[in-house]
C-alpha cells in the first residue's frame, strides 16, 4: 500500500462557509435519494451513504430530518443532477457537477463563472474523457488491516488502496472502486461492519496539469468562484 494519487486541492473555502456549502449539498443529495429510493434507508443504500456523509461533516440531526421531510412534501422541488466541462486557465480541465431545479440560471451562471475566472464553458464531451468516475471511500485507519483489507475487497471491484489525510491533517485509508462497483463495495464494507467517514462518487483525472503556485491561485479563484454557487455540487479538476 502507497500513497494513493491525488490532485492539488484547490479549495479557497474559510471553514464555515464550506461547512454550509457541504451541509446544502448533501441536503440536496438527501432530497434525490429518497425521491429515487424512499425514506427507509435500510432499503435505501443512496440514502446510507447520503447518512455516512452527512456525519462526516457534522450535519446536524435536525438538517438530515428536514431534507427527508422535504422530499416527501406536496412542495417538492424536483433537482436534475446536471455535468458542466470546461476549462480554467493555464490549460486545466474542469467538470462542475450541478444539482438544479432551474436549467436556464445554472447554465447561465456556471458560463459566467467560467468567463469572469479566465477559463471558457466547453461543450459536453469536451474534457470528460480525461477522467474516469470512481466510487471513493475513506475510512478511519483503526483497527484495520489494509493488506488483508485489500485482498478482502479485490473481488467487490477494488481497483486502489492508500492512504491519504484529511484537510486537518488525520490519516485515512482511501479506497476506490468503479463507478460499476460502487454498489458493491458499499454493501461490503456494511457487510464486514466497517463504516466509511465519507463514500463518494468522484471524477478522478487519468492525467495531470503541471501549474505553478502563481497558476495554481488563478485556477482556485475560478474554482471558488463556482463552488460557491447554490446550484454547484462538486468541482473536480485535473490540475497537478
Amino acid at each position: 500500500m502507497g500513497r494513493i494519487f491525488e490532485v492539488r486541492k484547490a479549495s479557497m473555502f474559510a471553514r464555515y462557509d464550506k461547512m454550509a456549502k457541504n451541509f446544502t449539498r448533501i441536503g440536496k443529495e438527501i432530497i434525490i435519494a429518497v425521491k429515487a429510493g424512499g425514506p427507509d434507508p435500510s432499503q435505501n443504500a443512496a440514502l446510507r451513504r447520503c447518512f455516512q456523509n452527512a456525519r462526516s461533516v457534522g450535519m446536524p440531526k435536525d438538517r438530515v430530518e428536514a431534507a427527508i421531510k422535504r422530499a416527501q412534501g406536496k412542495e417538492l422541488v424536483n433537482y436534475d443532477e446536471i455535468l458542466y466541462e470546461g476549462y480554467a486557465p493555464h490549460g486545466v480541465a474542469l467538470l462542475v457537477e450541478t444539482a438544479t431545479d432551474n436549467h436556464v440560471r445554472t447554465v447561465a451562471n456556471v458560463k459566467s463563472h467560467f468567463n469572469k475566472g479566465g477559463g471558457a464553458m466547453g461543450n459536453s464531451g469536451s474534457v470528460a474523457f480525461q477522467f474516469n468516475k470512481m466510487g471513493v471511500f475513506k475510512l478511519n485507519p483503526e483497527g484495520l488491516n489494509t493488506d488483508d483489507l485489500e485482498l478482502e475487497l479485490i473481488d467487490f471491484g477494488l481497483e486502489e488502496l492508500g492512504e491519504s489525510t484529511t484537510d486537518d491533517g488525520k490519516e485515512i485509508i482511501v479506497l476506490r472502486v468503479a463507478f460499476t462497483d460502487f454498489g458493491n463495495m458499499q454493501k461490503a464494507l456494511e457487510e464486514k461492519n466497517i463504516t466509511p467517514i465519507s463514500a463518494e462518487l468522484e471524477w478522478i483525472p487519468s492525467t495531470t496539469v503541471p501549474v505553478t503556485d502563481e497558476q495554481a491561485e488563478d485556477i482556485s479563484k475560478l474554482i471558488e468562484r463556482l463552488e460557491q454557487d447554490e446550484d454547484v455540487q462538486k468541482v473536480f479538476h485535473n490540475m497537478g
